[in-house]
């Protein structure tokens, strides 16, 4: 039996042993190929390191805009790395650099990527607390978590630490320190030690003290929970903790602690020195998307900074006549860029129209447009010595009659072109556009970059001379810098790398000159501005100032041998102000802004043709001085200047020069009053007997008889343009019968009106 017994246990044993073979077999190679799958799996999910660790020079999504010398207009986080407030490592204070050791890894500079003893203390005191409380990754996995985000979990932290050692074997320790400080994460997006110093403190990292350079350590534990802006109470405790082991390690001296118990941590917000919000905002919309990080634009940083505030006093100084708004534009003309770009006062959601960039929306330019008008003008024929009819002037607007008048409501009579343009005078700039034509000028501010006046010529009228469109300050002094620069267009420039554009010829370079002459000449305004000093400028310089209607917007704009300067100020929810004009409101920015620009510039006078004609001329007809005329110099371009009269005297003989006056041929005479369905409504408080109607024909002629004709009757005749009719109610229809001899008349075309 016993025999038996042990036969049978010796076979189950082998039997047993076979079972275990088999059994330890099939566990060794599913272990093999679970192997095969780590390894393989691992090999799929690490990721390939860079080839460097600088990534200044990286591709932004929102490139960082800056000034002309390299000034800091803009601050962007929302690039994927730190690009634009990178520092190389021996830019950064030694104590920064220690804290930051001392508080994430102590062994950094002996360890191979990780450190071991550090985990597996981690390890313990997280199995103590039955949580996870430290996880005791170093600097360099920290940065490997940065290059390749990926979600928390064990198999992320096994590829860490593959990655971190492959990172130790291709970088120095210095190049992973270096690029660990710049880009390790802080609160409100910031990235790296300088961009945390300047949210917090608004300081360069060179300039911290000893206990803010231990916060910036300590903050990137958790940038949301121990935010300084929230307060520093959690993070004292922390701050004090790392002092005592760089103290322990011979780092820090015991006065040094004992400094940091008293030392501030002041919060100070960042701001930039110089604020060009609106500019950089017209950057980003018209620029390009670019492959560089940085964009220089032509922008002066310190000449913005200074208009800025003669800005914003002049706005402070004007508030309570309800200006609330303005922007300065200057331009170098030479270069065509743009070097200020301010908008009065700061962004501030209770003030209206902060937000809205006044530079580039169009408002009602006023009289700014004349001298373009009148650079036409000298271009199809006249002089600046033509004689322009300064007189009552109405002219139909739709189905009515609007009556054009100078802003001081006084007429001068026949005055020459340049005090027409000197003074301003509106009755002049209508009667120059109808002999230039609306059309024609139209397409002049086209030619000079003028896109918001897109609608058609007869949108605008005759009234497209005193600023019934809208224009911008931008396109505006675009217009002046192109009339600055001898009639030649080149697009305004705000990239200092932005190729030029070929420049186009829009007036000729003697015009151009003579407007810029009579925009600098103090005698031709005295009719309407006086004597006043504050458009005298000490370097000679074209000016022009502009009010809209009711005193919503006023302008001034001028440009000397250097720069082109516009003002605008007003009120961008379109509320009017109390009587501000431009010549007393905006005149004296535009003076002031001039004065800064040319603080270190050489004066120079404006350039004038060697070829122009000058001569001398009578005042008062514009034609050759004679011994009996008051006289003065005047500006012609060569061929047009004029000749003497013969055989008569010229005080009553008409100019040859007038504008205003026709031949005696009749073949384009019509009716201007009325006009083709004007309607007239009869005032009920004046008695009717008592009402009249100036019927009157485009041009005054010299003839026999003019017979003045309604509805078929003749009701009246005399031998002058004009006739007054007593108004009678009902629709009606007005011709005018010239007799050019005592056998022979001309009828113009019937027109057809109401009185109501």
């Amino acid at each position: 039996m016993r025999i038996i017994f042990a036969q049978s246990t010796k076979s189950d044993i082998i039997k047993r042993m076979k079972i275990y073979s088999h059994f330890l077999s099939s566990v060794l190679a599913v272990g093999v190929v679970l192997l095969c799958i780590f390894t393989v799996k691992t090999g799929v999910d690490l990721r390939s390191l860079p080839e460097h660790l600088d990534f200044s020079d990286a591709q932004a999504r929102k490139a960082q805009v800056l000034d002309r010398t390299l000034n800091i207009l803009t601050v962007t986080y929302q690039n994927r790395w730190n690009l634009h407030d990178y520092r190389a490592l021996h830019e950064m204070p030694e104590h920064l650099q220690q804290a930051f050791i001392f508080a994430e890894d102590k062994r950094f500079f002996t360890h191979s990527g990780v450190d071991w003893w550090a985990r597996l203390h981690a390890m313990q005191q997280n199995l103590r607390a039955g949580r996870i409380v430290r996880g005791a990754s170093t600097i360099t996995e920290q940065s490997v978590r940065m290059l390749h985000p990926r979600p928390r979990t064990f198999w992320s932290r096994w590829l860490e630490t593959i990655e971190a050692a492959q990172l130790e074997a291709r970088f120095r320790k210095a190049e992973i320190l270096e690029f660990y400080l710049n880009q390790i994460h802080y609160a409100q997006q910031r990235r790296g030690v300088a961009q945390a110093a300047r949210h917090y403190f608004d300081r360069e990292l060179d300039t911290l003290n000893l206990k803010e350079m231990l916060a910036l350590a300590v903050l990137v534990r958790s940038p949301s929970r121990l935010d300084l802006r929230h307060g520093d109470k959690d993070l004292l405790t922390p701050l004090m903790i790392l002092a005592q082991r760089m103290q322990e390690a011979g780092v820090l001296n015991a006065q040094e602690v004992e400094d940091l118990h008293d030392a501030p941590l002041e919060l100070h917000s960042p701001r930039l020195a110089v604020q060009a919000t609106h500019f950089v905002q017209h950057i980003y919309q018209q620029t390009e998307p670019l492959t560089d990080n940085k964009i220089v634009t032509t922008l002066d940083a310190v000449l913005q900074h200074r208009v800025q505030a003669i800005l914003d006093q002049r706005l402070i100084s004007l508030r309570h006549k309800g200006v609330r708004n303005g922007a300065v534009l200057v331009v170098d003309q030479s270069t065509r860029e743009v070097l200020v770009w301010v908008n009065a006062g700061s962004l501030d959601a209770d003030i209206p129209g902060s937000y809205i960039d006044a530079v580039t929306t169009p408002r009602q330019p006023g009289s700014t447009l004349k001298p373009l008008l009148y650079a036409q003008a000298l271009d199809s024929g006249w002089t600046a010595a033509t004689l322009i009819d300064d007189s009552p002037l109405a002219e139909s607007v739709g189905t009515g009659l609007h009556s054009y008048r100078n802003y001081s409501r006084s007429f001068h009579g026949w005055l020459r072109l340049r005090d027409a343009l000197g003074n301003s005078l509106n009755v002049p700039a209508v009667r120059t556009v109808q002999f230039v034509g609306v059309g024609e000028f139209l397409h002049t501010l086209h030619q000079l970059g003028v896109r918001s006046l897109n609608g058609h010529p007869d949108f605008y009228g005759d009234g497209l001379a005193l600023g019934n469109g809208e224009v911008s300050l931008f396109e505006l002094v675009q217009a002046y810098a192109s009339l600055a620069s001898g009639g030649q267009f080149q697009p305004l420039r705000w990239l200092l790398k932005q190729d030029n554009t070929p420049p186009q010829r829009v007036f000729s370079p003697e015009s151009s000159a003579i407007i810029a002459n009579i925009l600098s000449d103090e005698e031709a305004r005295r009719l309407e501005f006086g004597g006043g000093a504050l458009l005298r400028f000490p370097v000679q310089t074209a000016v022009k100032t502009g009010t809209s209607n009711d005193y919503h917007d006023a302008w001034a704009v001028g440009f000397n041998h250097r720069y082109t300067i516009g003002v605008w100020l007003g009120h961008l929810d379109h509320q009017p102000m109390a009587q501000v004009s431009g010549s007393s409101g905006a005149a004296l920015v535009l003076r002031s802004v001039f004065a800064e620009a040319m603080r270190h510039e050489e004066s120079r006078p404006l350039p004038l043709p060697p070829h122009l004609v000058q001569l001398d001329i009578c005042r008062d007809t514009g034609l050759p001085a004679d011994e009996g005329c008051p006289s003065r110099i005047e500006w012609f371009i060569p061929g047009s200047e004029p000749t003497a009269i013969s055989h008569c005297e010229a005080s009553i003989c008409p100019p040859t020069t007038e504008v205003g006056h026709s031949s005696t041929e009749t073949q384009n005479l019509r009716l201007r009053h009325p006009s083709p369905g004007l309607q007239l409504a009869m005032d009920p408080r004046i008695p009717d007997e008592y009402e009249a109607f100036t019927l009157a024909l485009n041009a005054d002629i010299d003839t026999m008889d003019i017979d003045w004709l309604i509805d078929g009757e003749v009701v009246g005749r005399n031998q002058t343009a004009r006739f007054d009719w007593p108004l009678h109610p009902g629709q009606h229809q007005a011709q005018a019968r010239i007799w050019v001899s005592e056998a022979a008349h001309q009828d113009t075309p019937v027109v057809e009106f109401i009185v109501k």
